[in-house]
């Protein structure tokens, strides 16, 4: 390390790098709790242990109940009457003023759902090099919640007065539906965000990300013997098909946008025309006049109620706004590049097509770096991994950035 950190923030990084063996202890008891979404089980438990360490920190403890989503963004294999699960929010009020400085509060935001089967053999964290290990969720976002943890801690121990909230939901696998307005609501109460999403795998930031929309396209046909009166019959299927293909056409790579379908429903057996079919889908966009196009091209697909057979139901909810590179955003940006490259972790700039919590934190108007956690790869996959050698400078990243945003003793 070199004199571009203060006495302070190399105290800081060297508290945070003799902390990496507790950072991996962490880590793998963090993996070993089954989390899928909507595994309430899991999820309650690893949001007890995530509240009793932010609470040690002099934090507020409350939760926040989660909103019901739309009942037909339900997908085949989702469970219809599940809760809502709560948010944690975790506030650490601190005196903004001192000399005349007006400190920004800060919004940290993470989720503990994972997208993995809680059920299924990968249940743990597994060292396959010196440096990297495997794990379900170790990457997305686990590891970033560990170095969250630790951050956070560092500055305590140091006497660092930062005004922060935390606020961790249960759903960002599945959208954020139920936790969506507490995200909203808290980014309109801060200056500053930081999201824990892991980076990108060579330590990228990514300071520009795509916009997420879901829909359904429902079809009704008449169901008749498919041997003895098929003339007489409407498939759906049929109908859904045509209307899959049409959603297609929509695609634009060019313009960064993406219309997928998957899954489907429909038919009820083979000897009997469907007269019921339903498609789920995804659509991905670079702006809000990019999702205008696809929306409306989407809703052109609807029949009217009235109409003969086979009839076209649309519905539609826009997700999360696309989250365009900003002035404010590319400033912190550049200033963590700085701490990293005194650090030693190389940090440069990228975009992504995936969406996050930071999209609905700066659609609030609040400038957020959503890639905080550390380098790893493979995400959603059998063999997601993490660099076990990014948690101790990711950390020190993100405490030195928070340590310039509080009171200093």
């Amino acid at each position: 390390m070199s004199d571009g950190l203060t006495p302070l923030e190399r105290r800081i990084a060297e508290r945070l790098h003799a902390r990496v063996g507790a950072m991996e202890s962490d880590l793998a008891a963090f993996v070993a709790i089954p989390t899928g979404t909507g595994h309430e089980g899991g999820l309650a438990r690893f949001r007890a242990i995530m509240a009793a360490r932010l609470a040690a920190l002099h934090a507020d403890i409350t939760e926040i109940p989660g909103e019901p989503k739309p009942s037909w963004i339900v997908q085949p294999g989702q469970a219809v009457d599940a809760p809502p699960p709560p948010c944690l929010r975790a506030e650490r009020r601190a005196e903004r003023r001192a000399e005349g400085a007006d400190f920004p509060s800060v919004l940290i935001t993470g989720h503990l759902d994972t997208v993995h089967d809680p059920f299924d053999a990968f249940q743990s964290l597994t060292r396959i090099s010196p440096t990297r290990a495997e794990g379900p969720g170790a990457i997305d976002m686990k590891g970033g919640l560990v170095i969250m943890l630790h951050a956070l801690e560092a500055l305590e121990a140091e006497g660092v007065d930062v005004a922060w909230t935390v606020l961790l939901n249960s759903d960002e696998e599945a959208g954020s539906l139920h936790s969506a307005h507490a995200i909203r609501a808290e980014s309109r109460r801060h200056d500053i965000g930081f999201a824990m999403e892991p980076s990108l795998p060579d330590g990228s930031l990514v300071l520009e990300r795509l916009g997420s929309a879901t829909f359904r396209i429902e079809c009704e046909g008449r169901a008749v013997h498919a041997g003895r009166d098929f003339v007489h019959g409407v498939s759906a299927v049929n109908a859904i098909a045509a209307n899959i293909l049409a959603a297609a056409r929509l695609v634009d790579l060019e313009q960064g946008t993406v219309v997928n379908i998957g899954p489907l429903q429909g038919g009820k057996a083979t000897n009997i025309v469907a007269d019921h079919a339903l498609a789920w889908g995804n659509a991905r966009f670079r702006d809000a006049a990019h999702e205008a196009l696809v929306e409306q091209g989407l809703r052109a697909l609807a029949s009217a109620a009235d109409a003969p057979l086979p009839r076209t139901r649309v519905q539609y909810e826009s997700n999360r706004p696309a989250k365009p590179e900003v002035p404010a955003v590319r400033a912190l940006a550049e200033e963590l590049r700085e701490i990293g490259a005194i650090l030693g972790e190389p940090v440069g700039f990228g975009k992504s097509g995936g969406v996050s919590d930071g999209n609905l934190m700066q659609a609030e108007g609040l400038p957020t770096l959503d890639t905080m956690g550390p380098r790893g790869g493979n995400l959603h996959r059998l063999d997601e991994y993490i660099d076990l050698d990014s948690l101790g400078s990711r950390a020190a990243m993100l405490a030195i950035a928070l340590s310039r945003r509080g009171r200093v003793p």
